[in-house]
């Protein structure tokens, strides 16, 4: 073999490697393969794993399907006009039956291009609807509002939302003063209704021992003049036990007489 056709053969393997290579693609775990041929996307997916392609005319994008996080902050007005600054975490999963459909509409940037200013004008819409106060005793029932309104609107755009929730509520120093204010006076109140209940206790209490020694003294007082009673019978006794006549010719001594005899 001449050293021309060496070249030519080592060129050709070259190519050939680089051709069988570029054909072949792989789609990692937890994603899928978009196809695009000639840049027009297909209405077909490719799982995960290796895949044989066209060179030169397809290309393959991979979309994650994963659930990801995604944190933001956003500054709205309260009911009663409050600057409020919420921090929330969302979880979401894009469809991967829809994963296509997603890169032709939304590219791959579709973290800021869609679930941000979702997650924006969902917050702003709810906080409007409460007062700063009922965004912090109402908190589940704003979570809930902000939920249903970012899980509705994002799928229609084929991104499922798995889990939401507020990490924080802020507001301003004016506020927080005004609350702490408002707070310390509940409970000193909450204290000066207790301890009025406590001496309303107390005296009813008091109330009901007076009223038991005094029936108690008068049951001892009344045992005592009956004593006294038997006492006196007994000093005045003069020894003789009163007689009474039956209708026959028996007799028997009358004891009550006696005991009643002063």
């Amino acid at each position: 073999m001449s050293k021309k056709t060496s070249i030519i053969t080592t060129v050709a393997s070259v190519l050939l490697f680089s051709v069988l290579m570029m054909s072949i693609t792989t789609v990692d775990s937890g994603s899928v393969g978009v196809v695009v041929r000639l840049g027009a996307v297909q209405p077909i997916t490719l799982p995960e794993g290796v895949h044989f392609v066209l060179p030169f005319v397809t290309s393959v994008v991979e979309i994650n399907t994963r659930i990801q996080k995604i944190e933001a902050n956003a500054t709205a007005s309260s009911k009663d006009l409050q600057n409020v600054t919420s921090k929330v975490a969302l979880n979401y999963q894009l469809s991967s039956q829809k994963a296509q459909t997603i890169y032709q509409t939304l590219g791959l940037d579709y973290a800021n291009s869609i679930i941000q200013p979702t997650i924006q004008e969902s917050i702003k819409s709810a906080t409007a609807r409460y007062t700063a106060e009922e965004l912090i005793t109402k908190r589940p029932q704003v979570k809930e509002d902000v939920y249903q309104y970012i899980k509705k609107r994002l799928a229609q755009n084929n991104i499922l939302v798995t889990d939401f929730s507020i990490v924080d509520f802020s507001f301003s120093p004016e506020f927080n003063r005004a609350i702490e204010s408002k707070e310390v006076a509940k409970q000193k109140a909450l204290t000066a209704k207790n301890d009025l209940d406590r001496i309303k206790t107390e005296a009813e209490q008091a109330r009901e021992a007076a009223a038991g020694q005094a029936d108690a003294q008068k049951l001892l007082q009344q045992a005592l003049d009956d004593r006294l009673l038997q006492l006196k019978a007994i000093e005045k006794w003069n020894g003789i036990l009163p007689i009474v006549q039956g209708s026959g010719n028996g007799s028997f001594i009358d004891v009550a007489a006696l005991a009643g005899k002063k």
